[in-house]
């Protein structure tokens, strides 16, 4: 009788074992998967890709561009030939803004440097409404209004990790566009229209 007792005592040993192995490595699998969870981007963030070409990566750039327009139901075209000093033509409602692409990987002081001029030339409010500038490492776009941008005379920094910094406010602003495409927003423009046209029917 004890040698059998003893026997089943070792079996339900074994089974308790074998439990307890079994739940080891569940949990292993279950910290497993945390871990692969963690290393997975934000849904807001895209795999940094840096393409070494310039110009391929500008023109992968302006595609990005057309991309991220397009979902917030803009228009866009392109002008053909090199003639203009802006990239894209974005239309909402009728409405039209000049749009320059430009884009960075150029890091520098906890941020990243952005070129303003096209050759030897800066650019003017007369030229372009909106400079849309894509911080490739971070996956970020800036909109930023021409008349901002065309008073400097050197390059700038894009920070978007630092809080607080000056051109924070105009981090993935594509609500600018929207605005500058609403006719209440060219007021100035209608009203000097209207000024011109009388000014024409009183000439004798």
């Amino acid at each position: 009788m004890g040698s059998k007792e003893t026997s089943s005592t070792k079996t339900s040993r074994t089974k308790t074992n074998i439990k307890k192995t079994g739940t080891r490595k569940t949990g292993s699998r279950h910290s497993a998967s945390k871990l692969i969870a963690n290393k997975i981007l934000p849904p807001h963030r895209r795999r940094c890709i840096i393409i070494k070409d310039p110009k391929h990566r500008g023109e992968w750039t302006e595609l990005n561009f057309m991309s991220r327009v397009t979902e917030r139901g803009f228009n866009v075209s392109k002008p053909w030939g090199d003639s203009t000093r802006y990239d894209f033509a974005v239309e909402r409602r009728g409405h039209f803004l000049r749009v320059q692409v430009k884009s960075t990987i150029a890091r520098q002081d906890g941020g990243y440097i952005v070129t303003i001029k096209s050759g030897y030339h800066y650019y003017t409010n007369h030229q372009v409404d909106f400079f849309a500038v894509y911080v490739i490492p971070e996956d970020v776009w800036y909109i930023l209004p021409a008349k901002i941008i065309t008073i400097l005379r050197s390059n700038f920094l894009l920070a978007p990790r630092r809080p607080h910094q000056k051109y924070e406010p105009y981090k993935e602003a594509w609500h600018l566009l929207k605005t500058g495409c609403h006719p209440a927003s060219r007021n100035a423009d209608v009203q000097a229209a209207k000024r011109l046209k009388i000014a024409a029917h009183s000439l004798p």
